[in-house]
Formats: structure tokens, C-alpha cells, sequence
């Protein structure tokens, strides 16, 4: 294989891949090399849902506007769809539905309409007629990630993007990676790990507390109505930092403590989106563990389900596949490092890598070149 290259990038899920083109667009001639013949971790095992409204305000909010442009920017040359655009954050209740009119009222809120009654009822199809109103937002997109991230690397090799799979980092060093093929040579590297906190910069990511999460998803049957955008409710208010100043946000939690106290402690909340062929892919919840257990209680999976038909008029809903996803996750939502000159380590560790990576790759590879940041930052 090809040894000297301008730019290496370790890991060809999303992030990796987000810094695989924002080197091509700088110029450079790049490489990522993974262990694995393909992605198939938490890049494709997720809802495909580029999420700007609810992200923490600040520079994860930025880079999430940043990153859907770029989406929308790849979509057609690499041939992915499109799904649907927009969210509906449903309210079930009315402390949910003050907390979405505060923020509505706020700069993040740009946009954004709160809907009630009729309006709510004409803006989607298959809502529950007892929600007591629903907050649209137009920033959002998706794309089915299991196939997207694969059309991606696909568009990204034939526009001259080198891929190296089954090609494991042993060490990285300034201007150098050592794998089991022999030495690759470049004076711009970025790692990007994934789950592997142990094999590359363990120290570095310790110290920045990073963990696992595992999280519940399914693939329920087209329920015979179509989505006009992803649907979240109540539980997610709690979880999404973009509403954590919000002042009614304390009196939602109480309540949600009160009434669904089973499905906060499974850090469950509501994301429903929808595919061509109908079907919607439903998730999630969220358990920490250095090493995640691979099994799936099915009383978690039932309350996933409870939340969604108590959101859409989806009664007894068909689970077609049910599958685990796992990220890192810490207290901040990503980071960058620099182990060693020319060297960056670049790990989200929270749940916005498809929202996020693409603005996370540009500000990687413009600090690696010496560039000013990119405007978003």
C-alpha cells in the first residue's frame, strides 16, 4: 500500500469521515485507515437524525447548523436521501408545552412555531388528538444512516479519498502510524476512536472521564400514516441540554418524576423518524458502563414503545428489528487534543456525532494547518 500521504485519519465512522472530507475539500491527499472492513458501529446504528434544535447552546449548536449544511451539501453528489426535514417536539403535557415556548422565545428558537389544536393536527399526520401542543422545528434533517454513512465513504473514495480497511493503528507519533502492514507517513494526523478508548491515547481520554453508553433501538412496521418530520416528546426536554435554562423546565421534571419515574431512570426519551418504505426507526434509552452489557431487557423496550403510542396513534406497534447502539460519553459533548505536534485526537462523547462531525472536521483540520477557525466556531 501507498505510504506517504498529506493527511491520515484513523476511524472511518462519521467523525472520521467528517475529517476525511474536510481534508479533500482543504486539498490534501488523504487516507483513513479502520480495523474494520465497514462502519458498523454507533455511526450506523442510530437514527440518522441530524438534530440542531434542543443541542447545548454555544459551540455544539453551532457545529450542528454547520454540520446539516454540509449534509445537505453531500446529499445529492453521494447519492443519499433525504427522509424528511423539520422536528416536532410533541407536548403531552402542560408543563412540556411552557418549557417549548420559552425556548421558542429564545435566539435558538429562531424559526421555530409552537402549534396547537387544529394547526398541530394539520402539521402531521398520525399525532395524538389528547397532546396539548407541539413545537415545529424546520433546521433538522435525516437520512438512513446504515446505508448513508456507506454512501459516503463510496462518494468520498471516488472523489480521491484513499480507504484502507482492516488496517489497525498499533501506534500513532508525529507524522507517523505504525500498522501491521508497515509505516504510513503524514505531517497531518487525527484519531478518531469510536468506542476504542483503551488502544490509542487511553491517558487523554481517562482524563476527560469518557465512558460507554449502550442505548435501545427498534424498527417498528409502517404504521399506515406518513411523518412529515421526526417526532420527540416530553422525555426529551429533560435530556437535551438546549432546554436546560428553560424555568419550567424544573416543574417538568418533577412531574416526569412522578408519572414516569421508571423511564427517566432508563434515560429514555422519544425520537421517532421515518423511512421510504415507511417503516420508523425508534429509540432510545441510555445505560453508562465502562463495558456495556450486549443484552436488551424487553421491559425497556415496552416503555420505549408505551411512549411512542402515547405520542402517535400507533397502538400496538410491530417491532421488525431491534439492535444496541454505544458511544463514548462524558462530560463535555466532544473534544480535541493534541497528544503530540501535528497529532489530534478528535472524540465526541455524546449522542451528536451524525449531527456534529462535519463542523468537528473542520475545525480539526483547519487547527492542523494553522488556518483561523471556520466561521461556525
Amino acid at each position: 500500500m501507498e505510504q506517504n500521504y498529506d493527511c491520515l485519519i484513523v476511524g472511518g465512522g462519521i467523525v472520521g469521515l467528517g475529517h476525511a472530507l474536510a481534508a479533500h475539500r482543504a486539498g490534501l491527499k488523504t487516507a483513513v485507515l479502520d480495523r474494520d472492513t465497514r462502519a458498523a458501529g454507533a455511526s450506523v446504528r442510530n437514527f440518522g437524525f441530524v438534530t440542531v434544535t434542543g443541542q447545548q447552546a454555544g459551540i455544539t449548536w453551532r457545529r450542528a447548523k454547520r454540520s446539516r449544511d454540509v449534509w445537505a451539501e453531500v446529499a445529492g453528489p453521494a447519492g443519499i436521501a433525504i427522509h424528511h426535514r423539520g422536528l416536532l417536539v410533541c407536548a403531552r403535557r402542560p408543563e412540556a408545552l411552557a418549557v417549548l415556548e420559552e425556548f421558542a422565545a429564545t435566539t435558538m428558537g429562531d424559526g421555530c412555531r409552537i402549534l396547537r389544536g387544529a394547526a398541530l393536527q394539520q402539521e402531521a399526520e398520525g399525532l395524538r388528538g389528547n397532546l396539548v401542543g407541539a413545537l415545529h422545528s424546520p433546521h433538522e434533517l435525516r437520512v438512513e444512516s446504515r446505508y448513508a454513512v456507506a454512501q459516503l465513504t463510496s462518494w468520498l473514495a471516488a472523489e480521491g479519498v484513499t480507504f484502507l480497511p482492516r488496517t489497525a493503528a498499533l501506534s500513532v507519533e508525529t507524522g507517523r502510524i505504525e500498522t501491521p502492514s508497515g509505516v504510513l507517513s503524514a505531517p497531518h494526523i487525527v484519531v478518531c476512536p469510536g468506542t476504542d478508548l483503551a488502544s490509542l491515547f487511553p491517558d487523554v481520554i481517562a482524563e476527560r472521564g469518557v465512558t460507554l453508553c449502550k442505548l435501545h433501538m427498534m424498527r417498528v412496521a409502517d404504521p399506515g400514516f406518513t411523518l412529515s418530520a421526526a417526532v420527540m416528546s416530553d422525555l426529551g426536554l429533560v435530556r437535551y441540554l438546549g432546554y436546560a435554562d428553560s424555568p419550567s423546565l424544573p416543574a417538568l421534571r418533577a412531574r416526569l418524576a412522578a408519572e414516569q419515574g421508571e423511564w427517566l431512570a432508563d434515560g429514555i426519551h422519544l425520537i421517532a423518524v421515518q423511512g421510504a418504505d415507511g417503516s420508523m426507526v425508534v429509540g432510545d434509552s441510555h445505560h453508562y458502563s465502562d463495558t456495556p452489557d450486549p443484552f436488551q431487557p424487553g421491559d425497556v423496550d415496552d416503555r420505549i414503545l408505551a411512549e411512542l403510542s402515547a405520542t402517535l396513534a400507533i397502538d400496538n406497534p410491530q417491532v421488525t428489528e431491534r439492535w444496541i447502539g454505544v458511544y463514548p460519553s462524558g462530560p463535555e459533548t466532544a473534544f480535541i487534543a493534541a497528544p503530540h505536534p501535528c497529532v489530534r485526537l478528535a472524540l465526541v462523547t455524546s449522542g451528536t456525532g451524525a449531527s456534529t462531525a462535519f463542523a468537528i472536521g473542520e475545525e480539526t483540520i483547519a487547527d492542523l494547518l494553522g488556518e483561523p477557525p471556520p466561521p461556525h466556531f
